[in-house]
């Protein structure tokens, strides 16, 4: 099988080939470029190292900031040094509490910065063996926030072990290994909005599902932006970045249903069910893919024509809700039917 592989947009020209191992796991990271990218390409690779002796930063003219910076601006960055940026307290605190709760660990903290004179977070204060004072200036050009008042804390984490970014050479058996419970997936195809797929990756984590499969055309999970709206969900849920036949292997290997959300038209020419609890129930049992496509452009040709079709009935004269609210409705509506049993008792 050949596949062609373009998540994230064109490359540069200047992009030299390279892979990064992440300390958290054996897991080899394709670079991508995001069409958002406004760093120096020759950056890309070079690794920074902090020493060990500084223990607090003034000025946002310093080095570590600037590499902070690259990590917060550019997926190339992020992917290449295998690190993100977390902003904010609350994230940072519902990572490390979940992971916590694994008995295998997924997330690593390099580095924990604080805001000068603050004290350490209630829960963070043994998450990292560096930590780092900062300036309020420092501290609001790292978070890109123009107001810092309830910005205590910024960690900087390896990519978790839990993200897979498939390479096309990878064998189709592999598909084994990204989802530990393949019963309930969540593909987005081309949801290019980092507000909207942030806030799906959160709702895909509160009902349970087992993971989300990004096809082409997604924005980065680790985008500011998404980070934010996830509320840290994207170090939580296993989440795979590959293309369509790397689907259509999972599909294979698991029999799973497609099931694709779509709005209603009188011109459809094929039929599109209703979300229903009798087509709940009867999808019970069954492992499926709920593929939602962007609000601009809904679902890809391909995803239209490998998926059956679903939608929400609407009383109301809209002909489809925000991708995000849509894709709600359905992760509740078709999530796990033990999880959705608990939240009726």
């Amino acid at each position: 099988m050949q596949c062609i592989y373009t998540t994230w947009a064109p490359p540069l020209s200047k992009l030299r080939s390279t892979k990064s191992k992440l300390s958290t796991g054996n897991i080899q990271t394709q670079i991508h470029i995001n069409k958002d990218d406004d760093v120096d390409d020759d950056s890309v690779g070079e690794k920074f190292r902090l020493p060990s002796n500084v223990k607090s930063i003034t000025s946002i003219s310093n080095p570590f900031v600037k590499h902070c910076l690259k990590l917060r601006h550019s997926s190339s960055y992020r992917h290449s040094h295998g690190s993100v940026l977390v902003v904010g307290t609350t994230p940072i605190r519902e990572i490390y509490k979940f992971e916590r709760s694994l008995q295998e660990r997924t997330v690593r903290i390099d580095c924990l910065l604080l805001l000068d004179e603050a004290e350490v977070p209630e829960g963070l204060d043994d998450i990292s063996n560096f930590t780092l004072r900062i300036s309020p200036m420092v501290m609001k050009k790292l978070s890109g926030l123009q107001s810092i008042e309830s910005i205590e804390a910024i960690a900087l984490m390896k990519i978790p072990a839990s993200f897979f970014n498939i390479n096309v050479n990878q064998n189709d058996s592999d598909c084994r290994s990204w989802f530990p419970s393949p019963h309930r997936i969540l593909v987005l195809d081309g949801i290019q909005d980092p507000g909207n797929l942030g806030t799906l990756l959160r709702s895909a984590m509160a009902f349970k599902w087992g993971g989300v499969f990004l096809l082409p055309g997604c924005c980065d999970p680790f985008n500011e932006k998404a980070l934010r709206a996830s509320r840290g969900a994207c170090f939580q849920l296993p989440i795979v970045s590959g293309s369509w036949c790397h689907l259509e292997a999972l599909k294979d290997e698991f029999q799973m249903k497609l099931l694709g959300g779509h709005p209603e038209s009188n011109e459809e020419a094929r039929r599109v069910l209703r979300l229903s609890q009798g087509l709940v129930q009867s999808l019970t049992d069954v492992p499926l893919c709920l593929v939602l496509g962007s609000e601009g452009h809904g679902l890809s040709e391909k995803s239209e024509r490998l998926c059956e079709l679903v939608n929400i009935q609407m009383a109301g004269g809209f002909e489809s809700l925000n991708v995000s609210v849509a894709g709600g409705i359905f992760l509740y509506m078709l999530q796990p039917k033990k999880q959705r049993i608990s939240h009726q008792e």
